[in-house]
Parts: structure tokens; C-alpha cells; sequence
């Protein structure tokens, strides 16, 4: 089963990184997690350097798909031909953005219709979009979420940790992460903001 988030030059570090770090967690068979790049390697709006480990083109065919976002998302959202790589289809997949991860979400027409979730600084560029932003980290509607704030990071992971593996292999993922001392509260927090956007028919998953 292959995860891939999609990590472009300018890249957030917390968005792709944390994510990878917590998907990572769950240990079964075939789970397999990934950074898709347009390039053999991209560089972070800090300066950090990572490798591809998969093609934007890799995602089409990905059980799930997060897009990460980043300090060039505007210019990756004007560039047709890199826009066309981005074929994702929701009615297979489960697709998630963080931040301005959701700019592009927008522009491929996965959230019309969909209020979304995004961070302040790319809120008024979706609302552009015509795109209702919301005023909280985590929204989820079928196989479609959203999150905003670097540090909505984990819940998206959870989100798609859950509908892959179950609620328990998200509980675990995010208690091994969290911090000492605040590990119950923080993975009840994290499971009552995505709470809504669980299938809880095992048809519907």
C-alpha cells in the first residue's frame, strides 16, 4: 500500500517531514510511504536538501496522497505543465493537503463545492479560488481533507492512518509521537479533530 506527499522545491519541512515521520509508524506488510518530487531531488524553504523517493507520476497510482506544501506553491499552481503531472482521482484514492497544499487542490477542482481547511498566509489565494476556508486545523468530506498550521500535520496522517489501517494503528501512531507526560490528551485531541471525517462503514473505507 503506497502513501506518497507530494514535496516541491520550497517545501515546508514540517508538512512533508512530520507527516513521513508519523505514517512511517504503522509497521504491516506493503505499507509503503513516500516523497513524490517533480525533480530527482528538491530543496525546502530552509535550505534542507532531500531525494525523491518517487515521481509526481507515482502518485497517480498511490493508495493515498498528501500535498505538502511550500513557499512556491502560487508558481507550481500557474505552471500547466507541472499541474498536468498532478493526476489524482478521489474516487480510489484518499487525497490530502496541508496548507497551501490545499491552493493546488483547489485549482484541480478536488475541493468545489468543499469547505477547506488551509494556513492564514494562503487563505485569501484559496478563497480566490472560491473556496470557503474554515477556521480550524482539520476537515475531512469522503476521501477528500484538508489541514492548516504546520502543526495539523500529525491529524492528516492520522486521517489517512485510519481509513487505511483503523482507528487503533492512528492511536498508535500518534502516541508514539507525542510528547511525554501529554500523550493521552494530545491523542484524544488529534482523534476528536478528525473524528468527522471517519468512515466508520467498512464498505465505505
Amino acid at each position: 500500500m503506497h502513501i506518497t506527499i507530494l514535496t516541491f522545491d520550497g517545501f515546508n519541512e514540517l508538512d512533508s517531514l512530520i507527516a513521513l515521520g508519523v505514517l512511517n509508524r504503522v509497521k504491516v506488510p506493503g505499507w509503503r510511504v513516500s516523497l513524490a518530487c517533480p525533480t530527482a531531488a528538491v530543496t525546502s524553504m530552509n535550505g534542507v536538501t532531500v531525494q525523491a523517493q518517487a515521481t509526481l507520476e507515482d502518485a497517480r497510482t498511490a493508495k493515498a496522497v498528501i500535498v505538502g506544501s511550500g513557499m512556491k506553491t502560487r508558481e507550481i499552481a500557474a505552471d500547466p505543465a507541472l499541474m498536468a503531472r498532478l493526476a489524482l482521482d478521489p474516487q480510489r484514492q484518499l487525497i490530502g493537503a496541508q496548507c497551501s497544499g490545499t491552493l493546488l487542490l483547489a485549482r484541480l477542482g478536488l475541493v468545489d463545492g468543499v469547505p477547506a481547511c488551509t494556513d492564514l498566509l494562503t487563505k485569501p489565494w484559496v478563497q480566490e479560488a472560491g473556496v470557503e476556508v474554515l477556521d480550524q486545523p482539520f476537515f475531512a468530506r469522503g476521501n477528500v481533507a484538508t489541514a492548516g498550521g504546520c502543526l495539523a500535520s500529525p491529524y492528516l496522517a492520522a486521517w489517512v492512518i485510519a481509513r487505511l489501517q483503523g482507528e487503533a494503528a492512528a492511536r498508535s501512531a500518534l502516541h508514539d509521537v507525542a510528547p511525554v507526560g501529554e500523550k493521552d490528551s494530545y491523542v484524544a485531541r488529534a482523534m476528536a479533530a478528525i473524528d468527522g471525517g471517519l468512515s466508520r462503514d467498512p464498505a465505505g473505507r
